[in-house]
């Protein structure tokens, strides 16, 4: 398996060294953004869209909300378990990094020592963009559309096979999707749990939203149905 694409008339290597040949065309400052975007950025921008995700979901009525924010809670905890899994394939298959057995590409990023597959920067952007996918169409969408490109960025940084990063997109979404389920049966209802905090509700619901049941009521309209009873008790 330690020799997995390690001939140069692979179908495979001739890819890495098309999307790498770009890096070699490109001015010096565009692969100095492509490093920073491939290695930080993504991750980043990922991060950001689940709490903006986060942001709005909690602003939307209904009772699904305390599950919505389990979902987005199971999004990067999903991207830790798959690179945790990713862990025994990389032993497995011992796959070198290209440029240790390929001569001419541009790398990107030194001091990369350890196995090739599967990427584990696919892996986690794609994991947190399809367990953001289930919760939220536009936000996953715009998720799965970072995790392709960091999957680019990877070949083109010189660092990982083509296949590498399928590899990690595969990994990423059987556990965004396969781990559900059990995810979602632990996470939910401490969700609810928080909801129901006078404290810590806030990071469920946002202020002012209806709450299930008797607290399905906005602070004001609660307000008034506690002065209707304490009416009726006077009475």
């Amino acid at each position: 398996m330690a020799g997995l694409a390690a001939s140069g008339s692979n179908p495979d290597v001739e890819l890495l060294y098309d999307i790498n040949g770009l890096a070699k065309d490109a001015p010096h400052w565009f692969d100095r953004v492509m490093e920073f975007v491939g290695e930080y950025g993504l991750l980043l921008a990922l991060v950001l869209l689940v709490l903006g995700c986060w942001w709005s979901v909690r602003r939307r009525p209904g009772e699904e909300t305390a599950s919505s924010v389990a979902g987005l809670v199971w999004a990067p905890l999903a991207a830790g378990v798959a690179v945790l899994v990713n862990v025994p394939i990389r032993g497995f298959v011992e796959r070198r990094r290209p440029f240790l057995d390929h001569q001419g590409l541009d790398v990107l990023v030194a001091g990369k020592t350890d196995y090739s597959f599967v990427s584990d920067h696919a892996t986690i952007t794609m994991a947190m963009g399809v367990a953001l996918f289930v919760v939220h169409r536009g936000f996953g969408v715009a998720g799965i559309a970072l995790a392709l490109l960091e999957g680019f960025c990877r070949v083109y940084m010189g660092v990982h096979y083509p296949t590498d990063v399928v590899g990690g997109f595969a990994l990423g979404t059987a556990v965004a999707l396969l781990l559900s389920p059990p995810a979602m049966a632990l996470l939910t209802p401490v969700a609810k749990a928080v909801e129901r905090s006078p404290r810590a509700g806030w990071l469920i619901r946002a202020r002012g939203r209806a709450y299930a049941g008797r607290d399905a009521l906005i602070p004001g309209a609660r307000r008034e149905a506690a002065g209707a009873e304490e009416r009726d008790l006077a009475a």
